[in-house]
């Protein structure tokens, strides 16, 4: 690369930050934990700052993908391939839980106490919807409304929309699909600057859980938590690890050291949302293309849930035992199945895997929902295994769909991540690829050369 055209990547820094602030954060809930609790609105803070960039970026996102592809079908291809793929992954992510859960029975031997019931009770959420009314609810009440509303899938309902008829529209949509991606970097560039409150985000979020668990707490949990942490990581290994070797011919391992940045993200914040934009970005520079990228990660989000499956699949079964009314197999079937699609309904749902779990015992095992309330002090420790975890089969699921599909350069790939083609941290985005609109673009960036690879840097 020329010497003139590489800038100092300062970035490192903020992650440096970021390790320094948890630590901060860990430090002030265990000595001052009623101060530590009133910091909670810095994370709150944080990752609202990030949600208010995810409907720009998934609705800039999926109509560059759409509308600079000339053939529907091959659009509708990819979200029927990931669809069909998020089903059985979340089956057999039930399946795993259930197997461990009925190994350990980690809720033996817990008493249950009135105040206890009472935070079981205060869990059931309205927010999440039967099957019907969540379907429903995909569609906006008005096209801006998608954008205001945080509904991650109405948006994406407005962008392929918005993408097909681009595409049907031809060249006559090409000034359209300029402006698309000139807003598109700016939303990234806005991205970027919000990026830099993380370590305050951090600090705040990390300092208020721990304050509020305390260590007493975790202590008489802690055969749940390690138990789910543990399946978790099996399932991110074992599981997605040798679905990646064999389809993709890729080592996990490497794909996660490329993400590094957006895991320590959300175990800062227990939040998988607050990488989603950033997983767009480099899921593309990665060599997926747009369309598959576009489509596969938002839809993700709501449906290709491992993590939540997984943690459902144990807290209900810890609950059972602890409450002294443990399910057979017969019955836990029907029950996880009842979660599986009462999950779909609570996409979105801030703290969305313990509000489903409370809401789907309430509508098909009541007499459990008071055992809700064992699991509520640990939750947000476990909310970061469940965000880990969703995040990291998203990634891998994306990888996945872009090979089924031929929608993926081997040959990109295996440069990023080998570290010859460093993501732009500055910017987001990959100018320059030709990809993100049609050839004739009024900001064409400037020539680049090629390494003894002949890959363009």
């Amino acid at each position: 690369m020329a010497g003139g055209a590489v800038r100092r990547d300062r970035t490192h820094y903020l992650y440096i930050a970021v390790i320094i602030a948890v630590a901060l954060g860990i430090t002030v809930g265990l000595v001052a934990p009623e101060f530590a609790v009133e910091l909670k609105p810095l994370g709150t803070g944080f990752v609202n700052l990030i949600k208010m960039m995810i409907s720009p970026i998934i609705f800039c996102t999926i109509v560059l993908g759409i509308g600079s592809v000339r053939k529907a079908a091959k659009v509708g291809a990819v979200g029927g391939i990931a669809l069909g793929y998020f089903m059985v992954m979340s089956m057999v992510a039930l399946a795993i839980g259930l197997v461990v859960g009925n190994i350990l029975h980690p809720g033996d031997g817990l008493a249950l106490t009135d105040a206890v019931k009472e935070a079981g009770q205060g869990q059931v959420s309205a927010e999440a919807k039967p099957p019907v009314e969540f379907v429903l609810g995909i569609i906006p009440t008005t096209m801006v409304s998608a954008f205001t509303s945080g509904e991650v899938l109405q948006t994406l309902l407005v962008a392929l929309l918005a993408g097909f008829a681009l595409q049907a529209m031809g060249p006559v949509g090409e000034p359209v699909l300029r402006g698309v991606e000139h807003i598109q970097r700016l939303v990234f560039r806005i991205l970027a600057m919000v990026m830099w409150a993380a370590p305050i985000g951090a600090f705040g979020a990390i300092a208020a859980v721990t304050g509020s668990a305390g260590l007493d707490a975790l202590k008489s949990l802690a055969v749940l938590m390690l138990g789910f942490y543990v399946t978790c990581f099996l399932f991110v290994v074992i599981v997605l690890g040798t679905l990646l070797r064999l389809v993709a011919g890729l080592n996990i391992l490497t794909l996660f050291k490329y993400l590094g940045r957006e895991f320590l993200l959300i175990l800062s914040t227990s939040s998988s949302e607050s990488a989603l934009p950033r997983l767009i970005a480099k899921m593309e520079h990665l060599g997926v293309s747009k369309p598959v990228v576009g489509i596969t990660v938002p839809t993700g989000y709501s449906f290709n849930l491992d993590g939540t499956m997984i943690y459902m699949t144990m807290a209900s079964l810890f609950i059972a035992d602890a409450m002294g009314n443990p399910m057979s197999v017969g019955e836990q079937i029907p029950l996880l199945l009842f979660l599986f699609v009462a999950s779909k309904g609570a996409a979105g749902v801030s703290g969305a895997g313990l509000a489903t779990l409370a809401g789907g015992l309430q509508s098909h095992r009541p007499e459990l929902v008071d055992g809700v309330g064992l699991i509520v002090g640990i939750d947000r420790f476990m909310s970061e295994a469940r965000a880990l975890t969703n995040f990291a089969g998203n990634a891998v699921a994306t990888v996945l769909i872009g090979t089924w599909t031929k929608e993926i350069d081997r040959a990109r790939v295996d440069e990023v991540l080998a570290g010859r083609l460093p993501f732009d941290e500055r910017t987001l985005l990959d100018d320059g690829r030709g990809d993100a609109a049609p050839e004739a673009d009024v900001d064409l960036p400037e020539p680049r050369e090629e390494n003894e690879a002949g890959v363009k840097v």
